[in-house]
């Protein structure tokens, strides 16, 4: 009989007992396939957008597009209307046409709702020009073709329920401007979720740009039969060779935006592998435990095999065959799963506004390869351990009943090796709190992490004799016999309940780690704000973007308030009077910002700071620098001139709130740099009059209902937005730590539903003296309770550890406060019972069912 011939036999008699560990190979490679696929679906999409939306070749100004072509000032780059001439008149050039397009307008309804994207995906506001035809095409109305008219795309219009006709107002940095909408034009290609609106060229100038005869960039079409290179050289010879500019190559500039946004899903994708990591790994006890298991149960059966000749390899190789058959079944399930899991993902997002068409769905021959292969090596390394067991089985095993072998406790080296990773993770974790660089904390913080979750996963059994007692004590002994039994049974195999434990406490000390961490940040940020913020109301805007001029004066011309305070940051390079040019963290602010917002001064006066040809500078620069106060620096303005600054202040950067920035006044600004270089309001704070709180934020919302993209708030509602945000990216992580979780409660399960076939002679006994199927079904709830109980355990404490220590990296950024969940950590350990409960059930239910004779006279 062959090795082969045997595992697929037994492969077979126990499919349904291997079904639960095939069921969490199948989830974790999916998770795996279904990201490959999504992401790579992303990356077809945009690359298809890209590469048909881009022209045979692009010019725009010399640093557009390097993370600096919207300058703070909030207006783009602009190219004059001579150069699309100049560029016209090139060799090679069939067609030159000036573009018009930024992200920096907002547009709203005639119900003054905000019709931005609310996924991050860009507003864009233009001129329509020839070269969007290649992407979009008019399906109803026409082109804009006066200030009054504008045409959007079809996505935004059905997620509006907009037609022709409606009211459509465009708002930016440079006026208002209310329209109807004349045409709609729909994407040939998929449109991830971007909302586009196209105004004539002359109204987009002037509403856009500010002013006419001017172009963000321009457009070229080749001639037949002149290649993008050849043309690019042609429009460069013309433009004096070009170097004033920015030109690309139709794949060029599809290369650089697939870069750009290739950043982006590297990021996403990465992330989602992490945690299809931790699944797998969570996955991995449930195999070993499946395997251990079966082979304690088939102890009869190897020892009959090794006494009628086969070898410890052959029995070895026989178990690793049946391993293979579980990764080979559970990974290609795993892969079709994927699939549908990334259309799933994609479902989604096109519920939260990206679209993503099926018709992109990109299944590379990688991913299933990754997928099984994945699947197959993880299964066989976790049943190694399982198998060598099998392998040492002997030949007197045959006369002796099948059951576990007697590894009642943890053998001493194993729980000598656990105790001291768990030292040294735990001492890595106190290095790491009592660390002053956040570096090398980082790193200290990661080692500590995996030695202290090695070491609890190894020192697991020793500890489930001491937990599982102490819970027994607690929780089991209110249920009388029924719950000693079940205290037993959970102590019978501690490195089983270890490991199965383990398996659960991966998930939850993510969980209560990132609690202690988002809470802190909060509880840190509120109290930084508390201590620091005396404005009464803050207004902000969403995308980073200077705040329009018609929302700021509505916000100042609010009654009621004492003052307005503006700040501003201003894009500048500092030379200290011996050193090197550095780019510069100015700000611009009114001297009532050290009202609003209070800065411990170390040197000097900051309120002289905001006087013209004054500043001030963060201590770490200075103390870098060696700049004292009466010092001189060299500020270079962008677009503007070099201006001598005393330096009137030296402010503290130990701060949460503007750490290593630098404060001029607007008098300065105003002086070195002309009208349409200076920037706009990044945040306007407001102080009301005494009393008058309430009524002036009340008239201050109907002020700015207009602008529905700028929402006033007063500190509650900014501590409430913060807590929202991080509680908004935390249901994100627990979303995707649910699967490592799941598959967690798969292994109670399976590991339950195993101890019942492994005791259904001691089942049928028990029912024999007078248990019954309530009480005998009560035991089983009550044992997985506890394990589940144990594993949360385990994982909260560890997980409140880590992020203790996490916190006080963070310290280090001035976010100070340690703030321990409780409800939230209280709230998960009672889950864990419910989680017990509930994977208890079928396994309760089977062993209910038994025939009490036909249990007694079982062999296993």
């Amino acid at each position: 009989m062959t090795v082969w011939r045997t595992s697929t036999r037994n492969f077979l008699a126990h499919k349904g007992r291997m079904a639960l560990s095939a069921v969490a190979v199948l989830l974790s490679v999916a998770f795996v396939c279904g990201t490959l696929v999504f992401t790579d679906t992303m990356n077809t999409t945009f690359d298809k957008l890209f590469a048909v939306s881009a022209p045979d070749v692009t010019v725009a100004p010399e640093g557009a597009g390097d993370g600096a072509d919207l300058p703070a000032n909030g207006k783009p780059r602009t190219l004059p209307a001579s150069t699309v001439e100049r560029v016209a008149a090139a060799d090679g050039v069939k067609e030159a046409e000036g573009v018009v397009s930024v992200m920096s307008a907002t547009l709203v309804d005639g119900n003054r709702e905000n019709l931005s994207p609310q996924t991050g995906a860009p507003t864009l506001v233009g001129n329509w020009t020839d070269n969007d035809l290649r992407s979009m095409e008019i399906t109803s109305g026409h082109a804009p073709r006066g200030p009054t008219e504008v045409m959007i795309d079809a996505d935004t219009a059905e997620k509006h329920g907009l037609a022709l006709g409606d009211e459509l107002r465009t708002v930016t940095a440079h006026g208002d401007l209310t329209g109807r909408i004349s045409g709609i034009a729909a994407f040939t290609v998929t449109n991830p979720g971007a909302a586009i609106a196209y105004l004539d060229t002359a109204t987009a100038q002037r509403l856009l740009l500010g002013k006419p005869g001017v172009f963000t960039q321009i457009n070229v079409a080749a001639e037949p039969g002149v290649s993008d290179t050849a043309l690019k050289a042609d429009v460069a010879a013309a433009l004096d060779g070009g170097a004033a500019y920015k030109l690309q190559t139709q794949d060029e500039a599809a290369k650089a935006n697939k870069d750009s946004m290739g950043s982006f899903l590297g990021v996403m994708k990465w992330a989602m592998l992490g945690f299809a990591g931790i699944a797998l790994l969570v996955g991995v006890f449930l195999i070993v435990n499946t395997f251990s298991m079966l082979v304690a149960q088939r102890t009869r059966e190897l020892g009959l095999m090794r006494a009628i000749g086969a070898q410890r390899g052959q029995v070895n190789r026989s178990v690793l065959v049946e391993a293979v058959l579980l990764g080979v079944v559970g990974s290609l399930a795993g892969v079709l799963a994927g699939v549908g899991l990334a259309v799933g993902l994609m479902r989604l997002m096109g519920a939260m506004g990206m679209e993503l068409s099926t018709e992109d769905l990109t299944v590379a021959w990688t991913t299933p390869v990754v997928g099984v292969v994945l699947g197959v090596v993880v299964t066989v390394l976790a049943a190694y351990v399982p198998a060598r067991r099998a392998g040492k089985v002997s030949p007197m095993a045959a006369l002796r009943d099948a059951g576990t072998p007697a590894d009642g406790r943890a053998g001493r080296v194993r729980g000598t090796i656990g105790l001291l990773l768990t030292a040294a993770g735990a001492a890595l974790l106190g290095a790491t709190a009592a660390s002053d660089d956040a570096a090398s904390g980082s790193l200290l913080l990661g080692l500590g992490v995996v030695l202290t979750l090695v070491g609890f996963v190894v020192i697991g059994p020793l500890l489930a004799g001491f937990v599982v007692r102490a819970l027994g004590a607690v929780v089991l002994r209110l249920f009388g016999p029924v719950g000693r039994l079940a205290e037993r049974n959970a102590l019978r195999n501690p490195r089983r309940t270890g490991a199965t434990g383990a398996a659960l406490m991966i998930g939850l000390a993510l969980v209560a780690c990132l609690s202690v961490v988002g809470s802190s940040m909060v509880a840190s940020a509120a109290e930084e704000l508390d201590r620091t913020v005396g404005a009464d109301f803050i207004l902000q805007s969403p995308d980073g973007q200077p705040i329009v001029p018609q929302a700021v004066e509505a916000f100042a011309s609010t009654p009621g308030l004492t003052h307005v305070t503006h700040y501003a940051a201003v894009s500048a390079s500092v030379t200290p009077a011996e050193g090197r040019k550095e780019e510069a963290n100015l700000v611009a602010a009114s001297p009532t910002y050290r009202q609003d917002v209070r800065r411990t001064v170390v040197a000097g006066d900051l309120s002289s700071a905001y006087e013209v040809g004054a500043m001030s500078v963060g201590d770490a620069y200075a103390d870098e620098h060696g700049v004292r106060v009466g010092d001189t620096l060299t500020v270079a303005f962008e677009g503007g001139r070099s201006a001598p600054l005393k330096v009137a202040a030296i402010t503290s950067d130990d701060t949460g709130i503007d750490s290593g920035v630098m404060y001029t006044g607007f008098g300065t600004v105003e002086k070195y740099l002309p009208a349409d270089a200076r920037p706009g309001d990044l945040l306007v704070f407001g102080q009301a009059e005494k009393g008058q709180e309430d009524a002036a934020y009340a008239a201050m919302k109907k002020a700015l209902a207009p602008y529905p993209v700028y929402q006033p708030r007063n500190q509650t509602d900014y501590k409430q937005d913060l807590q929202d945000q991080i509680g908004q990216l935390l249901n994100i992580v627990y979303g995707l730590l649910a699967l490592a979780i799941i598959v967690a409660v798969l292994g109670v399960v399976n590991t339950l539903a195993l101890s019942v076939v492994e005791r259904t002679r001691e089942i049928g006994l028990l029912r024999a003296v007078g248990l019954s199927r309530r009480q005998l079904r009560r035991m089983i709830r009550l044992e997985s309770v506890v394990i589940a109980l144990f594993g949360a355990l385990l994982g909260l404490g560890l997980g409140m550890g880590w992020g203790a220590s996490a916190q006080r990296l963070l310290a280090l950024e001035g976010l100070n406060v340690l703030e321990i969940p409780w409800p939230t950590i209280v709230t998960v350990f009672v889950a864990s019972a419910f989680v017990g409960l509930f994977a208890a059930l079928v396994p309760a239910f089977r062993a209910g069912r038994m025939n009490v004779l036909a249990a007694i006279a079982t062999d296993g």
